[in-house]
């Protein structure tokens, strides 16, 4: 993975520029599944974790849960959450929009002071699509793409995953560079596209 693949995974549709990775341990809370499901969406998010050398906590001291997944079968559940539109801003519109676009997923992402991620609200609207991906292929996916702030088109070409056999498996240079990310070398938010460079220098010694 060169430097210009690297800027193209963080540069939005806009034509800007934006890096970001978790700034504090991420303690996660699922919605609306099974305790089968629910503990491959675990498994996936300590994988991940264990990858990136960051941590996983049971609660954060200032929000409780800072990464929420929620699995439901209607973009009307939503509004009814209690409190939810205490942590989303403007979510009935949101809701409007999503709808409009007949959308199966969307994140939400909160910020600290220097950039780095404090939070981020992952939701799944469960449609025939959803459905028919296994568990674990949609519970990595949607892990892999909430650890970094991704630009909106990185994988809309190409799946973060790939198939090893049987078995669905995170493609190795998008490991590569989630390690290189949360190298400490590394500042937890950027703007610069610079930063591509650090990150592929990186990659190549990780790969």
């Amino acid at each position: 993975m060169d430097a210009d693949e690297v800027e193209a995974l963080f540069t939005r549709s806009d034509g800007s520029f934006a890096f970001a990775r978790w700034g504090r341990p991420v303690a996660p809370v699922i919605f609306g599944v099974t305790d089968e499901t629910l503990a491959v969406v675990k498994g996936a998010l300590e994988a991940v974790m264990v990858l990136s050398g960051h941590q996983m906590l049971e609660t954060d001291p200032e929000l409780g849960s800072n990464m929420m997944v929620f699995f439901f079968s209607d973009w009307d559940e939503l509004p009814q959450v209690p409190g939810l539109d205490r942590l989303v801003n403007d979510l009935v519109p949101l809701v409007g929009r999503l709808k409009e676009q007949e959308a199966n997923q969307y994140r939400v992402f909160h910020f600290d002071g220097q950039g780095a991620i404090k939070a981020c609200f992952v939701f799944l609207r469960m449609d025939e699509h959803l459905s028919a991906v296994p568990a674990e292929t949609l519970a990595l996916s949607q892990v892999v793409q909430s650890v970094l702030l991704w630009s909106d088109l990185a994988f809309r070409d190409r799946s973060p995953l790939a198939v090893s056999g049987e078995k669905t498996i995170l493609r190795p240079d998008i490991a590569a560079l989630i390690r290189a990310a949360y190298d400490p070398a590394i500042p937890s938010a950027a703007t610069d596209p610079g930063l591509a460079l650090r990150l592929a220098a990186r990659v190549g010694l990780l790969q």
